[in-house]
């Protein structure tokens, strides 16, 4: 079966094509996800526990954190649109990378379309650390647009990973193809200095951070399962279709977009991304050498630095330690409530460099 270039989960059609292929995952508890993945005998990607709908009260979290941040939001996303306007005059092809990056995306084809008068394509496809992007993507886009046109979004960096996996990526398929695709990574927040071009080096509450699916098209994150995947599919994910219900994609994208709307005259960032971008990078070098010595955290990919991160964690992971700078600060109120609820076991740090980290709980 040739997979369906059309499937926009529950957004309407003409905001995304997630170039993924529901299949049927089924549900690994986490603490049996964590222990397969830590001794090697799984893929975290071949994995996957079902997401549940989120409670009320947290629910209510994410309205609260929507309300005080659109705006900052609103802002970054219209300042990256000027910014991907400004290197790419010959055309756009928009590429998010799912789930954290499909927002995102958007509210950029929005954007281009209702303040730029410009016709974009948004697709979202997978990119799975220590695997790569999904090649079968890539060269359907590249089927309808040029290699020029691309351009990678995702909502923020923590320590740089994917944006490091991107462009190993992209130069291996290169080298496979002879299609020189540019390695650059649009992102709100470049916590690590590994973005090409980002709005802002802040570690603020990107709402969307906040839920799974739920605000993310109802698509859960990629999943690679060989035995409902041919070599010619798509990346795989799960569809949570029975969640109509409490879907807040829409939603989401209607709050944010009315902000930037109200925005769009006055949003500019004069900032020169390369500037600080040595900085950040090595904060982020020190920082993690410092919670390995701290904490006896040897493996980086342990450690999960800034507030989408640590949210990602507590969401989907094992945690076993929330690192907090500042207990008091609205933006963080989620990350409490979700530590509280597991039973995970909180420290305050006031000299941390960003809002918060999660590290997972080490298997032996």
């Amino acid at each position: 079966m040739k997979p369906n270039p059309y499937f926009s989960g529950s957004y309407p059609p003409g905001d995304v094509r997630f170039l993924l292929k529901p299949i049927r995952v089924e549900s690994t508890p986490v603490a049996v996800k964590e222990a397969l993945i830590q001794s090697g005998q799984k893929h975290y990607s071949e994995l996957l526990t079902h997401e549940r709908p989120p409670s009320q009260p947290y629910v209510d979290l994410f309205l609260t954190a929507l309300k005080d941040n659109q705006a900052l939001m609103a802002k970054h996303v219209l300042i990256l649109a000027h910014k991907i306007r400004e290197r790419r005059p010959s055309g756009i092809t928009l590429i998010s990378l799912a789930r954290a990056g499909t927002p995102i995306g958007v509210l950029l084809k929005r954007i281009f379309a209702q303040i730029f008068g410009l016709a974009v394509e948004h697709y979202s496809i997978s990119i799975i650390r220590d695997i790569g992007i999904d090649e079968n993507a890539l060269h359907h886009i590249l089927q309808h647009h040029s290699s020029e046109s691309l351009v990678f979004v995702d909502g923020w960096t923590g320590k740089g990973v994917i944006a490091g996996q991107l462009a190993k990526s992209l130069h291996d398929f290169g080298e496979k193809h002879g299609i020189s695709i540019p390695p650059e990574l649009y992102v709100l927040s470049d916590l690590s200095g590994a973005a090409f071009v980002s709005s802002s080096q802040e570690d603020y509450l990107i709402p969307s951070s906040i839920l799974n699916a739920t605000v993310s098209g109802l698509v859960s994150r990629s999943v690679i399962d060989k035995n409902q995947l041919s070599a010619t599919d798509f990346h795989g994910c799960h569809f949570y279709q029975d969640y109509l219900d409490c879907d807040l994609s829409n939603a989401f994208i209607d709050a944010v977009l009315a902000n930037i709307h109200e925005q769009s005259a006055s949003a500019v960032d004069n900032r020169d991304d390369g500037e600080e971008k040595w900085l950040l990078q090595e904060k982020s070098r020190t920082f993690l050498a410092w919670v390995a010595e701290m904490y006896g955290a040897k493996n980086s990919n342990l450690i999960k630095p800034g507030i989408g991160e640590a949210t990602r964690v507590l969401l989907r992971r094992e945690a076993n330690l929330l690192l907090i700078q500042d207990m008091q600060h609205e933006s963080v109120k989620h990350l409490l409530y979700l530590a509280t609820e597991k039973n995970i076991e909180i420290k305050h740090h006031p000299q941390l460099p960003y809002r918060a980290t999660a590290l997972i709980k080490e298997i032996s």
